[in-house]
């Protein structure tokens, strides 16, 4: 494997309808991999619970987040830590104005998912109006929305 470095504000942006999410690295060796974004997210109402493929683990470093993981809620500081495993509804929603994590996802689907949905899902429409397009897109990466 290669060292990686990438400098601060740089990164393959994917505007999405929750925020901004900014390919840092994708790793891949031996051992696995993973892969590593900066997410800068706006104030949202919460998206509906998703199952992905992969698990992710989110530290917040500005603002505070709701994270909806299966059943349980979490209230989620700047310095905390939570984890959405593979196969469970997670969802999260921005308390305030604005947060900013790194998200770490298992495996390297993610950022197929992240760029799919970037450029086939508007995100100055409303979420109503471009289902069709998020469920086009989540079918294809094995994500699904509970309850769609």
């Amino acid at each position: 494997m290669t060292a990686i470095h990438v400098p601060p504000g740089e990164g393959r942006h994917y505007p999405m309808i929750d925020g901004d999410h900014v390919a840092k690295a994708v790793v891949q060796d031996s051992a696995g991999s993973f892969e590593v974004f900066e997410v800068v997210a706006p104030a949202a109402p919460m998206a509906p619970p998703h199952v992905s493929p992969w698990s992710g683990v989110l530290y917040l470093v500005e603002g505070q987040v709701r994270a909806l993981v299966g059943d349980t809620s979490y209230d989620v500081h700047s310095g905390g830590v939570v984890v959405f495993p593979a196969g469970t509804p997670s969802t999260f929603e921005v308390v305030g104005d604005s947060a900013r994590f790194v998200a770490i996802t298992s495996g390297d689907g993610a950022g197929r998912f992240f760029a799919d949905f970037a450029s086939s899902v508007p995100v100055d429409q409303p979420v109503e109006e471009s289902l069709g397009a998020i469920l086009s897109v989540t079918q294809r990466h094995g994500v699904s929305l509970t309850g769609a």
